[in-house]
């Protein structure tokens, strides 16, 4: 009878475990850009934003997601996707003093991925099926959206993001998933590194330099040179523009490398960067720890990894929305059950065990005794009750009165 309330205290302790490794690296982040801002004419106040974003975002993902996972998944996933269609002029959280900011197309592709993540979130924790079905038309909706801005990295991103949602309904285990996606993210982070080293083949950097434009290229090899003449401290936060010649040499640049790896190898050295690599693992294993069933766990978990490729090569995390967005998402796939509701996930009837991702044998319910608990007795009756005969003297007693 103490089997389900010691899993659930260890389910919980893994959840402080991973809130507390967050804490500590999301402080080692804010802290590391002061250091390396000390003594310089900086800005490291983007970077604090952009962290406070990320806590708040996921702190009310967390509370929202315990009260009504599904309700606030789809409000999400409804505002990211107004926001991206309607930033065309701009965005909320923009460095930039021109009309139109520049990025701002890569960060509302950015939102649109988001959108997607949230919808099929919802739909993976709804239990009605017309409803699941209306979130993942929405979702597939904020792909198409994509197209409309241009933006055919943002198609194939939120489209992505759809397609590992529906993969995700038929897998067990989330370990293997959440492993597959941080191998995708970590190739996306080497093939821009190769690009600005000039490490490809002729053909392949080519090739390459289309979509990724010249311009973009020339940033990153900026960035790399920048990156090796100050190795750990970098720059400073903010100063990449100062000191980039193919920025002076842009007409409306804003300053960026437009490349979250590079942005923080330049300006904060090798740490920033091993800094940003362990927040994006935090992540993943704060999603591996959930309480939430598999299909929720990896659609999240495929939308930040696409929000991590978008951002690798583009200035997606330079964006107040997206940065909270992303912190919200996260915190609504790995909201804990409300207290007295268990330690499995809302639609658990599948079989699916919240805690690790497996299935039970057999689907989500049991038999009584079938887990080596004993079932309930069967009551006594009167035929199986034998009467203990009298004492032999007594009854002489009786016959002599």
């Amino acid at each position: 009878m103490t089997t389900a309330p010691a899993g659930q205290n260890r389910a919980r302790a893994r959840g402080n475990a991973s809130d507390g490794a967050g804490a500590v690296i999301l402080a080692a982040c804010a802290i590391w850009s002061l250091i390396s801002a000390a003594g310089r004419e900086t800005g490291p106040e983007g970077v604090l934003l952009a962290l406070l974003a990320v806590a708040a975002g996921f702190a009310c993902g967390r509370i929202c997601g315990t009260l009504l996972p599904v309700a606030t998944a789809t409000i999400a996933a409804v505002g990211a996707l107004l926001m991206g269609l309607l930033s065309r002029h701009g965005m909320p959280g923009a460095t930039a003093t021109v009309d139109t900011a520049p990025g701002h197309a890569g960060a509302a592709a950015a939102l649109l991925v988001l959108a997607a993540g949230a919808a099929c979130c919802a739909a993976a924790a709804a239990r009605q099926a017309p409803l699941r079905c209306t979130l993942r038309v929405l979702a597939l909706g904020a792909a198409c959206a994509a197209l409309s801005l241009r933006s055919v990295a943002g198609f194939a991103a939120a489209l992505g993001v759809l397609l590992c949602s529906l993969a995700a309904a038929r897998m067990w285990q989330r370990l293997l998933g959440l492993a597959g996606l941080a191998l995708a993210a970590g190739l996306a982070v080497g093939t821009s590194w190769a690009v600005a080293a000039d490490a490809l083949p002729q053909g392949l950097m080519v090739s390459l330099e289309g979509p990724l434009t010249p311009n973009r290229v020339l940033l990153w090899q900026d960035a790399l040179e920048l990156a090796g003449e100050h190795p750990v401290l970098g720059v400073g936060p903010g100063r990449f523009a100062e000191l980039s010649p193919t920025v002076e040499q842009t007409v409306h640049s804003d300053g960026k490398p437009h490349s979250a790896p590079w942005q923080q190898a330049a300006e904060q050295g090798v740490v920033g960067v091993v800094l940003l690599g362990s927040a994006f693992g935090w992540l993943l294993y704060v999603l591996w720890r959930s309480p939430r069933t598999t299909a929720v766990v990896l659609t999240a978990g495929a939308a930040l990894t696409a929000l991590a490729i978008l951002a690798s090569v583009g200035n997606a995390l330079s964006f107040t929305p997206v940065t909270a967005g992303a912190g919200l998402l996260a915190g609504l796939a790995s909201a804990r059950r409300p207290i007295g509701h268990g330690s499995a996930g809302p639609d658990d009837e599948d079989g699916t065990d919240g805690t690790d991702g497996t299935r039970r044998p057999g689907g989500g319910r049991q038999a009584p005794g079938s887990n080596g608990v004993p079932g309930p007795r069967r009551p006594r009756t009167e035929s199986r009750i034998r009467l203990r005969p009298a004492h032999r003297s007594s009854t002489d007693a009786g016959v002599r009165g």
